[in-house]
């Protein structure tokens, strides 16, 4: 198996016939999954995802993937495949296209309309190109045929590339559920089809490599439903991903069965669930869903709120309304199901939230305690499955932690994938398809770009260093006014102390030393400003960290008069 080497340098031309694969993100993560094919000097990019922060990234909103080895070639995209409409897949795609807004985005009906939704906002008309399992279209050097997979969302799609350095198959995220509640299977018949012409290189979803056997069907969730819904007393609140169409579906199936209303709470999932409702997707009897304002209306025992925040996003409406910081009260017997996974790194705050709804008398039920969620991505028992219909001559796995990805790289070796045409990368790497056979050939920079508020790219790993030492440590400002021609005090210094955990008047005991050290540097002739405020900063941290063993960040000011 070959895997990258920290000291891989940029890669060299792509010889003529080959086919380049740059990954941008999606492998060493769960999230901001994106995929450059090169050939001919045309791209073809596959999903363009976020992935969200955690708690070590304070203040981030979205993290991009980094456009900048394809940002001077953007007039060499030929299009944008999206493989399916979750937010990992579809929700850099905007950020993208201020950059380019005329790049062609290529996907099913559902996905196109949740992507074209999203775009509304940020005032980007999309030039789009709908395809459904079978089609099979030409977008510049690349054949692109479609592939109907199942997935925790409908319309879900793998997509085989054509190119004449060989075929790539791409399977976004996939499992194989034999009986999913669409009826719409993983299209095998057509895999099988594409392995007896040849499948070249097989890019394969990593993330349940780990886990044993086959994931169960998605609708054996629904008896579990059924009984939390037979024993609750008051409301029912239900928190899911907002394009989870499925498991929406038995949400409001259970409620038809035993007589409650249906209020969407939050702007994606009114949004998406009005999208999957008006295209089809989302089966929804009549006078079933009602405003959330009318609720106040109805008895608590008819009445079922569906929210977002199953991950414990602080600004979603589980966790405000945890916190007594919503409109939505919660009261002792209301029930919550927590109807998702746990994205890894999220834990911490989804057990916060399940505590802070306990805490006002909920009856939590989560997947820690109830079947109330099954994978949407293959597991193992899948995978080998997959791999013997497929048979790749060359196999890459994707979209997962490294874990995943070196457990993929196994069970792709256990079925007959020769361990020299293994390829684990990770962002950035570069992966050249030349002569039949997969190499690593390079790096280029694929770190992370992160959104905060309106700015882009604009805070970077310095910034949120600075973020974790003021929330973790505090701030200390120290005030000195100087004569600016011979650096002595003539005001000063006065300190103020935030968040660090020291009384202001602490710093009696040390100020007199910061005075010293400023009236020796003064007769050594040290008047920069500069200098003032380095030896501010040792002084001060030096006696903090003896006295107190913290490292607060302190800002010196040194004013010259």
């Amino acid at each position: 198996m070959s895997h990258p080497h920290p000291e891989l340098g940029s890669p060299p031309p792509l010889p003529a016939g080959g086919l380049r694969v740059t990954p941008l993100g999606g492998l060493g993560e769960i999230g901001r999954n994106m995929t450059v094919f090169e050939y001919g000097g045309r791209l073809l990019i596959v999903d363009c995802g976020v992935l969200f922060p955690e708690e070590e990234q304070p203040g981030i909103d979205l993290i991009l993937p980094d456009f900048s080895s394809i940002r001077d070639r953007l007039d060499d995209i030929e299009g944008i495949v999206l493989t399916h409409g979750h937010e990992d897949h579809i929700g850099g795609v905007p950020f993208l296209l201020r950059e380019k807004p005329d790049i062609p985005l290529i996907g099913s009906k559902l996905t196109l309309a949740l992507i074209e939704a999203k775009l509304q906002e940020h005032r980007i008309r999309p030039y789009t190109l709908e395809v459904a399992e079978g089609n099979r279209e030409r977008v510049g050097p690349f054949d692109c045929e479609f592939v109907a997979v199942n997935h925790s969302i409908p319309d879900a799609l793998a997509v085989a590339i054509r190119t004449p350095a060989g075929m790539v198959v791409h399977t976004g995220d996939f499992k194989m559920d034999q009986l999913p509640l669409d009826n719409r299977l993983t299209d095998l018949h057509a895999f099988a089809r594409l392995s007896e012409e040849g499948i070249d290189l097989l890019l394969s979803d990593s993330t349940n490599a780990e886990v044993p056997g086959f994931v169960p069907p998605e609708r054996d969730i629904s008896n579990v439903l059924r009984q939390v819904f037979a024993g609750a007393r008051k409301r029912i609140i239900v928190a899911s991903f907002a394009s989870h169409v499925h498991r929406i579906q038995q949400i409001l199936d259970a409620a038809h069965e035993y007589g409650r209303r249906v209020a969407f709470v939050g702007r994606s999932m009114v949004r998406n669930m009005g999208i999957a409702r008006d295209l089809g997707y989302l089966k929804v009897p009549p006078g079933l869903v009602v405003d959330v304002r009318s609720l106040d209306d109805l008895p608590d025992h008819e009445v079922v709120l569906v929210c977002t925040g199953s991950q414990g996003e602080p600004m979603a409406a589980l966790s405000r309304m945890a916190n007594r910081d919503h409109q939505i009260r919660i009261v002792d017997g209301d029930t919550v199901i927590l109807a998702s996974s746990l994205i890894p790194g999220n834990e911490n705050a989804v057990y916060r939230v399940i505590n802070g709804l306990t805490r006002w008398g909920a009856n939590v039920v989560h997947k820690g305690n109830a079947k109330v969620h099954v994978s949407g991505h293959a597991s193992a028992g899948e995978l080998l499955y997959f791999y013997n219909i497929c048979r790749p001559r060359n196999l890459m796995p994707v979209h997962g932690e490294w874990r995943h990805l070196r457990a993929n790289a196994e069970l792709g070796a256990l079925t007959g994938v020769p361990h020299d045409r293994i390829v684990i990368a990770e962002d950035g790497v570069v992966v050249d398809l030349v002569e039949g056979k997969a190499k690593i050939s390079g790096k280029v920079q694929a770190g992370y770009v992160y959104v905060d508020g309106l700015s882009v790219g604009d805070v970077g790993e310095p910034a949120l260093k600075d973020r974790k030492i003021l929330g973790d440590e505090g701030i200390i400002s120290v005030f000195v006014v100087v004569d600016a021609s011979t650096g002595k005090i003539t005001g000063g210094p006065h300190v103020q102390a935030r968040g660090s955990g020291i009384e202001d008047s602490a710093f009696s005991a040390v100020l007199p030393k910061v005075t010293e050290v400023l009236e020796r540097s003064a007769q050594d002739g040290v008047v920069e400003p500069h200098q003032l405020q380095q030896l501010i900063r040792r002084t001060l941290g030096k006696w903090v960290s003896d006295n107190y063993r913290r490292r607060p960040m302190i800002l010196p000011v040194v004013v010259e008069v």
